[in-house]
């Protein structure tokens, strides 16, 4: 009896200890492991050599306090849909969640340290996780936003380095870290609640939006492709009969494109011609439409390290007038604000996409590198000779006279760039766009700028009128002047 006793206690330890463990150990309601994780150093998240997050010894039983931006509310909350929050009760998001196993020091790639640890009776640290993120640049694009519902983010063309993302409304994630957890609880449901503003949703990779005229690079990239010409003739009536309907397209404010009622993509394109682009869809046909949406990265998802969601061109069996609205950025299609920074990012390097990534440097607590992004080509998108006609096309609409960007130039610096003002619900202000890279002749910076239902500018808002400002004003921080 003494010894099945004795078989049953091991049985029974063996179970909890081994079997259970990793169940046990990631149980919300075990508070030795929430002692445990608040317990070590956690490593700082940096940009520009200067901590955004960082994890202060306090005299508690957690031991450390996770603080963002020093505390400071304003620059804690311009960060905040990078770092994300980390919280007793909440759990964690964005670099604090994807890169936790670095910065709580449990990575695999961290074994040598944490054998040093053991030996010599020392706790475990985390280690640093460097950004790629510019804090000049990352604050003039929240600037220019001025809480405004939105997003913009800005791209290194050539090596594919997130230089800015911003997303308004956004939130302090230090009111998340407290202590308490019935406070840390009480702010966690005032945010999820504000549904109409949702501050904790990275509007930049999450939000779906109709990217508007921004998408007619896409279609005139897959005209191009398919032998088009970028100076060739199109038809630009002053209105366009949807297939299948007798629904008239207008171009804003009613106006004719071209008295002839003919005109190059290229000139079409300078002015914005809704009538041109939504017939050139159709020439151009759904197959190589969404061959080329593909190839410009829509369908897919980035990992940077969150994954954003999934841009969307419509498939399958579509009624007659979904593939011309679909040519200029409606109907279906929706689109990150990721994805059409790297529209623009792709058509400034060439034609090259680069693949975008967050996260330059990890260092362990020695400042060892334990890991290093390198820059990597996804694909070459269109050729180079498409994306000098699409470079030109995107440069003549800001630097030309008739161009819909003209908000958006920058003294003595060409800026190349694409306005959109996408349509949603009747009766509701459209979302604004403008998407750019600057200087054109040797891009540094690739951007896309959304403004949702138009923010403080409703009344008769546009892209140009509303986002190329706030592009321009991140151009010129991220070109020093």
């Amino acid at each position: 009896m003494i010894m099945v006793m004795f078989l049953a206690l091991m049985v029974s330890t063996t179970a909890v200890q081994f079997f259970q463990a990793d169940s046990l150990n990631n149980d919300g309601r075990n508070v030795r492991a929430i002692y445990r994780e608040f317990n070590n150093a956690r490593g700082p998240i940096v940009v520009d050599g200067q901590t955004i997050a960082e994890s202060i010894p306090v005299d508690s039983p957690f031991g450390y306090q996770r603080v963002f931006s020093g505390g400071d509310e304003t620059r804690a909350m311009m960060f905040a849909p990078v770092t994300g929050f980390f919280s007793i009760v909440n759990g964690s998001s964005a670099v604090e969640s994807h890169l936790n196993e670095f910065l709580n020091g449990q990575a695999s790639a961290l074994w040598v340290d944490r054998l040093q640890n053991l030996l010599t009776g020392q706790k475990n640290q985390g280690s640093s996780v460097e950004l790629t993120i510019v804090e000049r640049i990352q604050r003039a694009a929240w600037e220019a936003l001025g809480g405004q519902r939105g997003a913009i983010v800005a791209l290194d063309p050539r090596t594919g380095e997130i230089l800015a993302m911003v997303s308004t409304p956004s939130y302090d994630p230090n009111r998340l870290a407290v202590h308490s957890s019935s406070q840390a609880n009480a702010a966690f449901q005032e945010l999820a609640n504000d549904s109409q503003n949702n501050p904790m949703r990275n509007r930049a990779i999450a939000a779906l939006y109709p990217p508007g005229s921004t998408f007619k690079m896409i279609t005139a990239a897959a005209a191009i492709e398919n032998g088009i010409a970028a100076d060739a003739q199109i038809a630009a009536p002053h209105r366009f009969i949807l297939p299948g309907t007798s629904q008239a397209v207008r171009n804003f404010g009613d106006r004719e494109c071209s008295p002839s009622g003919q005109m190059s993509m290229h000139d079409a394109m300078v002015i914005s011609c809704n009538t041109a682009f939504l017939g050139l869809a159709l020439e151009v046909g759904q197959d190589a439409m969404a061959e080329m949406a593909e190839r410009f990265g829509f369908g897919e998802s980035f990992r940077i390290p969150m994954r954003s969601s999934v841009s969307a061109f419509p498939s399958g069996d579509l009624p007659p007038y979904e593939l011309p609205l679909a040519g200029i950025g409606q109907a279906s299609v929706t689109s990150t604000p990721l994805q059409m920074a790297m529209m623009a990012a792709t058509i400034a390097n060439d034609g090259v996409m680069m693949q975008p990534f967050l996260v330059d440097t990890i260092r362990d607590p020695e400042l060892e590198v334990v890991r290093q992004t390198e820059p990597e080509v996804l694909r070459e998108v269109v050729s180079p000779e498409t994306a000098r006609a699409l470079q030109a096309m995107m440069v003549d609409a800001v630097e030309s006279p008739q161009a819909t960007g003209v908000l958006a130039r920058v003294p003595g610096i060409q800026v190349a760039g694409k306005t959109g003002t996408a349509q949603t619900v009747a009766g509701v202000p459209p979302h604004t766009w403008f998407a750019a890279y600057a200087p054109a002749d040797d891009p540094q910076i690739a951007i896309a700028v959304i403004v949702e239902n138009a923010g403080d500018d409703a009344a008769g808002a546009t892209g140009g009128r509303v986002a190329a400002p706030m592009a321009r004003a991140v151009i010129q921080a991220a070109l020093g002047l």
